[in-house]
């Protein structure tokens, strides 16, 4: 995300009701059903959701306060306010990358993020491995945005005590593991960044990057982990705290740049599904914790996996799909769905007098954002501006290419269509 602000989507609280399902437009029809009854240790809602192939899901909701993002201590109109200023004295600010142009006409493609307050659930769950993907995520899947390959990738690694005593015998208990990262790093030329304390902790977050880092495409686009930096900051972090925080680059040729310039009113809004909550809005997710009462280690209400199974759940990396996609023509803005959800993020690809129109239930919306509404009491409005509510990606392509991309791509959904706006807002209905 570059200067972005944090926002998402809404889900659905019916008393009862059957309508047809247009995801994939397979006729199919679905039946809910929602009544009151206490769910574990507090009174909530159970919710029913009944599809003709089969398929319940049951959710569950809490009776407490409102949550709010800004209750939780984000307030994202002051991150907006920040852009805007920004936006001021360095034009061009506020796209997916930042563009550098070079003396050959092409662009170097760069993209910062880190992965916010979802790493104090990662330490508080243990699950370390697969914190280093939502690092490369966040970064590679920015670049992507504009059709571009993501080439390098640099981390930043900080925290409050480095001690290389603790680093050298863990070094002997990992012995394996390690040299299979060194042997993965030496044969691509990648440069190791330092050992950091806690090195059972870095050891795996450093593994978790480096698969992103496959993810993304290394092979196919010689994509490498050029290195990093860590910083030893004694007095800022708390004891075995840490921060994180990635950059990824890419070459891209001018004529081949995805920009939206092309994109015109009757343009259809393909999604490509999110794994869960991806790398934002845990600070309001931490509170609705907190107001539940619920353990982490206990099961997602309506789901069969643990809580902290499905909140860790690591960020998509779309690199590969998208630029497939991309390469078959038709594409022509793509909005990637973290801060800001859909209604700050898919009008950033638009040209001015355009905006979306976005099919209520035109995609299957995870059980986890339903808890989180529902455990939160959290409002349509908020959950818009907080969660990507299961769409990770957004592609804006001609009418012919979304047949061909729905056709093509299983898990694919086609979730609006582009309208006439002169305020390049969204629109749900």
């Amino acid at each position: 995300m570059i200067l972005g602000a944090c926002t998402g989507l809404s889900c659905y609280l019916a008393v009862a009701s059957a309508k047809p399902n247009p995801i994939k437009s397979n006729g199919s029809s679905a039946i809910r059903h929602d009544l009151c009854c206490p769910i574990g240790g507090y009174s909530g809602v159970l919710s029913m959701s009944m599809s003709k192939r089969g398929k319940n899901t049951v959710v569950a909701g809490a009776g407490g306060a409102s949550l709010t993002y800004r209750g939780a201590g984000v307030d994202i109109d002051a991150g907006s306010e920040l852009v805007r200023r920004i936006a001021k004295m360095a034009p061009g600010i506020g796209g997916f990358g930042g563009f550098l142009p070079l003396d050959d006409g092409s662009y170097l493609v760069a993209s910062m993020d880190g992965v916010g307050t979802k790493l104090m659930l990662a330490l508080e769950t243990g699950i370390l491995d697969t914190i280093g993907i939502d690092l490369v995520a966040m970064s590679v899947n920015d670049v992507v945005t504009s059709g571009t390959k993501p080439l390098g990738f640099l981390d930043y690694y900080s925290t409050g005590h480095l001690d290389v005593d603790v680093a050298e015998k863990v070094m002997d208990v990992h012995l394996m593991l390690w040299f299979e990262l060194c042997v993965y790093w030496l044969n691509r030329a990648y440069c190791v960044s330092p050992l950091v304390s806690f090195l059972l902790l870095i050891i795996q977050v450093i593994k978790g990057i480096v698969d992103g880092c496959k993810q993304s495409g290394c092979k196919q686009s010689d994509c490498a982990l050029l290195g990093g930096e860590t910083a030893e900051m004694p007095g800022l972090y708390r004891e075995g705290d840490f921060d994180l925080c990635g950059c990824a680059v890419g070459i891209a040729k001018k004529d081949s740049v995805i920009d939206g310039k092309n994109i015109i009113a009757g343009d259809i809004l393909i999604g490509l599904p999110s794994s869960g909550v991806h790398s934002n809005g845990f600070s309001l997710v931490r509170s609705v914790l907190e107001q539940s009462g619920l353990s982490l280690k206990g099961k997602l209400p309506g789901g069969d996996i643990t809580i902290a199974e499905a909140l860790m759940a690591p960020t998509v990396i779309y690199v590969k799909q998208v630029l497939d996609l991309v390469s078959k023509g038709g594409v022509k803005g793509i909005a990637h769905i973290t801060g800001g959800g859909f209604t700050e993020n898919i009008p950033r690809v638009f040209p001015e007098g355009l905006g979306a129109l976005i099919y209520k239930d035109s995609w299957e919306v995870p059980i986890v954002f339903k808890w989180l509404q529902e455990a939160g009491n959290i409002q349509d409005s908020e959950m818009r501006r907080t969660f990507n509510m299961g769409i990770g990606m957004v592609l804006v392509v001609s009418p012919e290419a979304a047949n061909r991309i729905l056709d093509d791509v299983e898990k694919a959904y086609r979730i609006g269509e582009v309208i006439s706006d002169n305020d390049k807002g969204i629109t749900y209905g």
